[in-house]
């Protein structure tokens, strides 16, 4: 059945922004978002796949992907409602009908979303993704989606009279498109290349979508290298085995292959206050927007508060349950507190164990047994401030990951998934599948 085409809106800003709006809207965290020549690019993770919506600021660029990604139509439609001529549309509906770059430049930007938003949580036995595993998986969708950036040199069309546009040019390197580095991905997650090999050959006779997946990554992770003149014992070795695979390995359990050191061991270490009168106790707010990734586990549940008496002295309390690849060091998070309406106060944490604490002294009245607290956890600098209640949404998101995992258990490659393979499980998804911690 041939793909059913969606209509977007398309229009310009005051400011100059030409933005192409397709159905569905979120939150930040709701997001996947794609940094790309001229332009940005978004697409919502909850619900249907629907085309990417665009915000454009620089339409002469964007042109080098656009008519691939949303037709020509689309196109078109953004260069004359760019330039404003007399006589032509500022604002129009179109209709798009997807393509293959659509749906490559989705799962991209569904890969870093994951790579930003995954909850992973040992409370909530959501596994974290081996961070390496899905970086080389990154790695090879940018190459392939490299029409989508300036410097391809692949892919850029000239419509010239047919349809009006000017030609692009070289653009050289831009310092916006911080989602096009393939080469800087394959270098900084190299240490995974090795165990990837591994679990393709232990696959390669397997007419499995997974040995399929595996060796189209591996392909283009080696596409990607050889264009960007990497070189190393690690890609040396793959480019001999991709030229002649030989036998197959001894199959072995992807969660083993990419194994994390070092376990995890809940709540461990002593109590970090001892004595006192226990006052009240209650849980905080865990914002995953407050802090960046790899810091705090997701769970709703791994905030929580104490508060004691000590002698003449209220003292404040805070848990925070860490992520299981936290630093032991270094991470100056923080905790902000409000008691009964009054001045927010911010609240020193440091690594112990797998929790997070911290502790402060507060003002009570005299015989206060309910203070109403507000508590949440941050990292300054990279906090935007607290906002509304996400707890819906999150909820829907560990959804959303809970399937994807139960897909990882039968997974099929992108490019014979039953939609528009954007939504198809990454290898990180399958290898945390069998991981055994969770």
């Amino acid at each position: 059945m041939a793909p059913q085409p969606m209509e977007v809106r398309v229009a310009r800003d005051d400011d100059g922004v030409v933005r192409v709006a397709a159905p569905g809207t979120g939150r930040d965290f709701t997001l996947a978002v794609l940094d790309v020549a001229g332009a940005v690019l978004s697409w919502p993770v909850l619900g249907e796949p629907v085309p990417p919506s665009a915000e454009i600021h620089d339409v002469a660029r964007a042109q080098q992907w656009l008519w691939a990604v949303h037709g020509e139509r689309v196109a078109a439609t953004v260069q004359a409602c760019a330039t404003g001529r007399p006589g032509e549309p500022t604002e129009a509906r179109v209709p798009v009908v997807p393509t293959a770059l659509a749906a490559d430049a989705a799962r991209l930007g569904l890969g870093h979303w994951a790579a930003r938003w995954w909850p992973a949580s040992y409370l909530d036995g959501i596994p974290a993704l081996q961070p390496d595993l899905l970086g080389l998986e990154l790695a090879a969708l940018t190459h392939q989606c490299q029409q989508l950036f300036d410097g391809s040199g692949e892919g850029v069309a000239d419509f010239g009279a047919s349809g009006g546009f000017d030609d692009l040019g070289d653009f050289g390197d831009f310092d916006d498109q911080p989602d096009s580095r393939a080469a800087e991905l394959i270098e900084d997650h190299l240490t995974a290349l090795d165990p990837l090999i591994q679990w393709w050959r232990a696959s390669a006779e397997s007419s499995t979508g997974t040995a399929r997946q595996l060796e189209s990554v591996l392909r283009l992770i080696d596409d990607a290298a050889d264009c960007a003149g990497l070189d190393g014992p690690e890609l040396r070795r793959l480019r001999a085995l991709l030229d002649r695979p030989g036998p197959a390995t001894a199959p072995s359990e992807p969660g083993a292959l990419f194994a994390r050191s070092g376990g995890y061991a809940l709540a461990a270490g002593e109590p970090l206050v001892t004595g006192g009168r226990l006052i009240a106790r209650g849980a905080g707010t865990n914002d995953w927007r407050r802090y960046p990734p790899g810091l705090v586990d997701a769970s709703e549940t791994a905030v929580s508060w104490t508060t004691r008496a000590l002698g003449a002295r209220r003292q404040f309390e805070v848990d925070v349950v860490a992520h299981g690849t936290a630093p032991a060091t270094g991470a100056p998070l923080a905790a902000e507190v409000r008691v009964n309406d009054g001045p927010r106060k911010r609240v020193a944490l440091a690594r112990r164990d797998d929790v997070w604490t911290g502790r402060t002294d507060l003002d009570l009245p005299p015989g206060e047994t309910r203070p109403r607290v507000e508590l949440g956890v941050l990292l300054p600098g990279f906090d935007p401030g607290p906002g509304p209640d996400t707890g819906t949404e999150r909820e829907a998101i560990r959804a959303l990951v809970r399937r994807r995992l139960a897909a990882a258990a039968r997974p099929v490659p992108y490019d014979t998934a039953p939609d528009d393979g954007s939504r198809a499980p990454f290898l990180a998804e399958i290898a945390a599948d069998t991981d055994e911690d969770y």
